[in-house]
């Protein structure tokens, strides 16, 4: 008897230890505004106390690279956009952790910026202008603009003069404090948390246009992850404004907290995503003011 519970521990004890020492990869975009090494390993810190197992983040410039890492298995939770997380996939491999909340709410816009100096108030002002793009997956800094055209009956290679990806919400708020584009398409919540931290940054830009409101972007699994780690890092992120050192960590995020929303949240990016599919397919699109 005691020799069969020896070859049982032996079996057993490894496989679990193997388990706890696998670390939990969480994969970050630009759409966190945390460029901070130091803030980075406090949080993974945070996580790794209340989950029992080493975290680890793994950033990536754009919101693809990062999708791509899901659908992979090289990462098990990612906090992406709401654009990339509507979009369809067969199968589908991702599934709503999370939502964050700022503000109060679980929502944010896009914002249309440009230069403080500038003589454009409208939206429509920029026809022949330059434009920074955020990210080809990204809602408020790529959809929401496409979208605004495509109500125009218009199509972006004809209505702007000239247009680029920055790859980054920082990155286009700068360009267009530097005007090295007349214009751009940025998240709320970025451009926000640069107007606390770099106001000489924001200082130099201008709001001509803000969008209706969205679902925020979410943090989001691969499905196949074991329950028991979803379960986890949901209770462990719900629960970060229950103390001290969860509260200090979201006030550096400039966030409220984390919480469980309906799908349905982003049914206005879908609206979206729909407007623009069907300016593609047809230009019949009746022009708006």
């Amino acid at each position: 008897m005691r020799l069969t519970l020896l070859i049982l521990l032996f079996w057993i004890t490894p496989l679990h230890a193997a388990d706890v020492a696998t670390p939990i990869r969480f994969g970050l975009t630009a759409v966190v505004p945390i460029e901070n090494l130091r803030f980075l390993d406090q949080w993974s810190r945070y996580l790794e106390e209340k989950i029992g197992r080493k975290v680890e983040f793994v950033q990536r410039k754009s919101y693809r690279e990062v999708v791509d890492l899901l659908e992979s298995g090289g990462i098990e939770f990612a906090w992406i956009c709401g654009y990339p997380y509507i979009q369809t996939r067969d199968p589908e491999s991702l599934q709503l952790l999370v939502v964050p909340i700022y503000r109060g709410s679980p929502r944010y816009h896009s914002y249309i910026i440009v230069h403080e100096s500038s003589p454009y108030i409208r939206f429509s002002d920029l026809k022949g202008k330059s434009f920074a793009f955020s990210d080809p997956d990204s809602n408020s800094g790529f959809l929401y603009p496409l979208a605004l055209i495509a109500k125009k009956g218009e199509k972006p290679e004809n209505f702007f003069r000239q247009t680029f990806f920055t790859f980054n919400h920082a990155e286009t708020v700068q360009a267009v404090a530097e005007q090295v584009a007349d214009g751009g398409a940025v998240d709320s919540y970025i451009w926000e948390y640069i107007a606390v931290f770099q106001p000489h940054i924001t200082e130099k830009t201008r709001i001509i246009k803000k969008s209706e409101s969205f679902g925020f972007p979410p943090v989001v699994y691969r499905l196949g992850v074991d329950e028991h780690t979803v379960k986890q890092m949901k209770h462990t992120l719900e629960n970060m404004d229950e103390d001290i050192s969860g509260k200090g960590l979201l006030d550096k995020l400039k966030l409220d907290g984390f919480g469980y929303y309906s799908d349905s949240l982003f049914d206005e990016i879908r609206v979206l995503e729909h407007t623009v599919q069907r300016a593609v397919s047809n230009h019949t699109i009746v022009q708006t003011d």
